[in-house]
C-alpha cells in the first residue's frame, strides 16, 4: 500500500472518529425530551447523560493521549471507537435512564480514548507541514455534523423514537474500528532531540535516557482526573445553584487537586505532561486561544438561542435556520484557512479569525426586536468564519509543534481545551443574565434557566460583551503563535521547544537557509 493511500486511510478513520463523536452530542440534545418522557425521568437525571459523559471525557483526554504516544495511537483509537459504538448499542437498549447514565459515563470513558488518537494518527502520518489541510478537512467534517446533527436527530426521533439516535454511529463505529485493527500503517520515527531530552533530564535530576519513559505517570493522571472532575462539576452547577457549600468545595477541591498535580509533574521522574509540552510558549498560547474563542463562541451561541426563542419567540426549527450561518461558515472557513494559514502564517491569521469572531459577539450583542434576518445571520456569519479557522489554525500549531512521541498528550491537551471552554462560556453567560437581568420579572421556574423577553434582552448587551472582551483575550494570545509556518520552532522562546527536534534547529542555525527554502 503505498504512502499516500495510507495516508488517506488514516485521514479517513480520523475524520469518521470526530464526525461520530460529534454526531453523538447534538442528536442527544434533540432526543433528550423524548427520552425523558419515554423513562419517566426528572430534568436533573435527563441532563446528566450529558453532564456525564463531558465529566468523564474532560478528566481523561491528557491521560488517553499518553497512552496513545506509549502504546500507539491506533491501536488505541480503535479500542476507543468500538467501545463508542458498544456504547452507544448499550444505550439504545437501556432499561431505564439509570443505565442510559451509567453507560454514557462509560462511553464518554471511550470518547476520551478516541479523541485524541485522531489528532495523534494525523501527526505520525503526515509530514509537519502538511497538516494544514487535513486538519481543515477534520474540522469541516466537525461542523458538518454540528450543523446536520439536530435535523437528523429530529428525524430519527420522529420516526423511529430516541433510542434509534444511539444506534445510528454503531455501524460506522464498527467497521472504523476493525479497520483499524486489520490494517497495520506504518509511521516513520521520530526525529532524535537529544537536546529537549537532556534538558528535560536535568530537570528531573536524571541522567539522559533516549529511550521513552519506562512508566505511566498514574499519580499525575489521578490528580489531573481529579482536578478537571471537580472544575467541571462546579462549572455546570454554578449557574443553577450559585456558591452553595457542595460547589464551594468542589471549586476547593479542584484549586487543591491543581496545585497538587503541579508539584507532582515538577518532581516526578516521568511527567505525564512532558517538560517539552508545557515548557513552550507557542503550545501555551495555542491552548490559550482555543480555550478563549469555544468559551466566547458557545457562551454567545447559548444567549442567541434564548433571545431568538424567548424574545423573537421563534420555533426550535426557526432558530435552527437561523443559527445555519454559523455552520456553513465554519464548514467553509476550515479549508480556506489552511491555505491562508501557509501564505500569512498562524500569527495574523489566528488574530484576524479572532477579531472576526470578536466582531461577530458584537454584532449579536445589538440585536433587539426590530432586528432583521440579514442582520442576525450576519453575527452567525463572523462567528462560523472566525471560529472555523481558529479550530484549524491553533489546532494545527499545537499538532504540528510537538515531535510524534508527544502528539497524543498534546491532542489530549487540545481537546481538554474544547470541552472545558464552552462549559465555561456557557456558565459564565448564565451567570451574567442571571446577575444582570431584574428581578422584578419574577422567579425563574425550576426546570432550568428562563426569564421573560424584556428582562433577559436587557440583560443580553452586558453579557455578549463580557464575552467579547473573553474573545478579545484569545486575541492577544494570539500574538504569541509563530509569525510564519517556515519557522515556528525558531520562534519559540521556550528553552525546551520539541518541534521536530534536531532537523529543524539546523535549519533554523544554518546562515545560508531562509524560511523560502
Amino acid at each position: 500500500m503505498t504512502t499516500r493511500r495510507l495516508q488517506r486511510l488514516v485521514l479517513t478513520g480520523s475524520i469518521t472518529g470526530a464526525v461520530i463523536v460529534a454526531l453523538d452530542g447534538t442528536v442527544l440534545t434533540v432526543a433528550q425530551p423524548a427520552l425523558q418522557r419515554d423513562l419517566r425521568a426528572s430534568f436533573g437525571q435527563v441532563q446528566w447523560t450529558s453532564t456525564g459523559y463531558l465529566i468523564a471525557v474532560a478528566s481523561l483526554l491528557v491521560f488517553a493521549g499518553r497512552l496513545g504516544d506509549r502504546y500507539g495511537h491506533q491501536q488505541v483509537f480503535a479500542l476507543g471507537i468500538l467501545g463508542f459504538g458498544a456504547t452507544s448499542a448499550g444505550i439504545g437498549l437501556a432499561p431505564g435512564v439509570g443505565w442510559v447514565i451509567g453507560l454514557r459515563v462509560v462511553q464518554g470513558i471511550f470518547g476520551a480514548l478516541l479523541q485524541p488518537a485522531t489528532l495523534g494518527m494525523l501527526r505520525a502520518a503526515y509530514p509537519s507541514d502538511r497538516l494544514g489541510m487535513p486538519l481543515a478537512l477534520r474540522t469541516s467534517a466537525i461542523g458538518l455534523a454540528a450543523a446536520a446533527g439536530p435535523v437528523l436527530g429530529g428525524a430519527l426521533v420522529a420516526h423511529w423514537g430516541w433510542r434509534s439516535v444511539f444506534f445510528l454511529n454503531v455501524v460506522p463505529a464498527c467497521l472504523i474500528g476493525a479497520l483499524a485493527l486489520a490494517v497495520r500503517v506504518p509511521v516513520p520515527a521520530p526525529a532524535p532531540v537529544p537536546e529537549a531530552r537532556e534538558a528535560s533530564a536535568g530537570a528531573n535530576g536524571a541522567a539522559a535516557d533516549p529511550r521513552p519513559a519506562a512508566r505511566l505517570d498514574l499519580p499525575g493522571a489521578c490528580l489531573l482526573a481529579l482536578t478537571l472532575v471537580c472544575l467541571v462539576h462546579t462549572l455546570i452547577a454554578l449557574p443553577e445553584t450559585g456558591w452553595t457549600v457542595a460547589t464551594s468545595l468542589a471549586g476547593a477541591a479542584a484549586v487543591f487537586a491543581c496545585g497538587a498535580f503541579i508539584r507532582h509533574e515538577r518532581r516526578t521522574a516521568s511527567p505525564l505532561i512532558p517538560l517539552s509540552v508545557v515548557g513552550s510558549t507557542t503550545i501555551v498560547a495555542a491552548l490559550a486561544v482555543l480555550l478563549a474563542a469555544s468559551a466566547a463562541l458557545f457562551g454567545a451561541l447559548f444567549v442567541s438561542t434564548y433571545f431568538l426563542q424567548d424574545v423573537l419567540a421563534m420555533d426550535p426549527l426557526e432558530c435552527g435556520l437561523r443559527v445555519l450561518p454559523l455552520a456553513v461558515l465554519m464548514v467553509l472557513s476550515a479549508p480556506a484557512s489552511a491555505v491562508l494559514q501557509r501564505r500569512y502564517g498562524p500569527r495574523r491569521t489566528t488574530v484576524v479569525a479572532m477579531t472576526l469572531l470578536t466582531l461577530g459577539i458584537l454584532a449579536l450583542s445589538q440585536l433587539d426586536r426590530t432586528s432583521t434576518a440579514p442582520a442576525i445571520g450576519g453575527g452567525f456569519l463572523l462567528l462560523g468564519a472566525g471560529f472555523g479557522t481558529v479550530m484549524v489554525t491553533a489546532t494545527a500549531v499545537i499538532v504540528r509543534h510537538v515531535s510524534t512521541d508527544h502528539a497524543g498528550v498534546a491532542g489530549g491537551l487540545q481537546q481538554t481545551a474544547m470541552n472545558i471552554g464552552p462549559t465555561l462560556g456557557v456558565a459564565t453567560a448564565t451567570m451574567l443574565v442571571t446577575l444582570t437581568t431584574p428581578t422584578t420579572t419574577g422567579a425563574r421556574p425550576p426546570a432550568g434557566p428562563h426569564w421573560t423577553g424584556e428582562a433577559f434582552l436587557s440583560a443580553m448587551g452586558p453579557t455578549l460583551l463580557t464575552l467579547a472582551a473573553i474573545a478579545t483575550t484569545g486575541a492577544l494570545a494570539a500574538f504569541q503563535l509563530p509569525r510564519n509556518t517556515a519557522t515556528d520552532d525558531a520562534e519559540d522562546d521556550s528553552p525546551h521547544s520539541p518541534a521536530t527536534g534536531g532537523r529543524n534547529r539546523a535549519l533554523a542555525e544554518a546562515p545560508a537557509m531562509t524560511p523560502g527554502d
